[in-house]
């Protein structure tokens, strides 16, 4: 048992009619619940942001969703209030099979630090114990699904192909945001760390 099978983010908040819906969103879901059958190890991912988190766009006067800002990390797009820890919109969607996960891990909760990817927060260097995680159980091979596609999917498997995992994209059960050219820059960025992208 070295594959594991990483949902990203399948949260209500990132299906339509939440606050950062991504088109089609919701129609991933029996597949993914399907798809989990195939693997021995299932980790579910959920944004899990204070409120008033840096990210948002409400934190910051006079600006709003989708700018970018430059933060002590690097640039940052800020986003529409998402997520928000213990809300209805940070739930995992209903229908998914939550209870079929060997480990749920939240991120984003660091009020002052964003946290696309399941391995480091978007510092780029402090971890989120996935990897820990994932290491103990013998897990070399991973394979993401959920979203969004360009962000935290993206960020999850170029992370993960650095640390040395062998890594797939099941683009089929993904869905993107696609904001400021993100689709094409994630797309490109993944295959060039060495991820297939299936």
């Amino acid at each position: 048992m070295t594959e594991a099978l990483i949902v990203i983010d399948m949260q209500n908040d990132f299906c339509p009619g939440g606050a950062l819906g991504v088109p089609e969103g919701d129609s991933l879901v029996a597949a993914i619940n399907a798809r989990m059958a195939d693997f021995g190890a299932v980790v579910v991912t959920q944004d899990w942001h204070p409120a008033g988190h840096a990210s948002f766009a409400s934190s910051h006067p006079g600006a709003k969703p989708m700018d970018v800002m430059e933060m002590p990390y690097g640039p940052q797009i800020l986003w529409p209030d998402h997520c928000v820890q213990g809300s209805a919109g940070a739930r995992l969607h209903a229908d998914l099979n939550a209870d079929r996960a060997d480990m749920i891990l939240r991120k984003g909760y660091n009020p002052a630090l964003d946290s696309y990817s399941a391995f480091f927060e978007n510092d780029h260097r402090t971890p989120t114990g996935l990897h820990g995680y994932l290491q103990t159980r013998g897990i070399t091979e991973i394979t993401l699904v959920g979203l969004a596609l360009d962000f935290c999917v993206n960020f999850s498997a170029v992370d993960a192909a650095q640390l040395g995992y062998d890594v797939r994209v099941e683009a089929a059960l993904c869905r993107g945001i696609d904001a400021h050219g993100s689709m094409d820059a994630a797309l490109a960025g993944m295959r060039a760390a060495g991820v297939t992208l299936v």
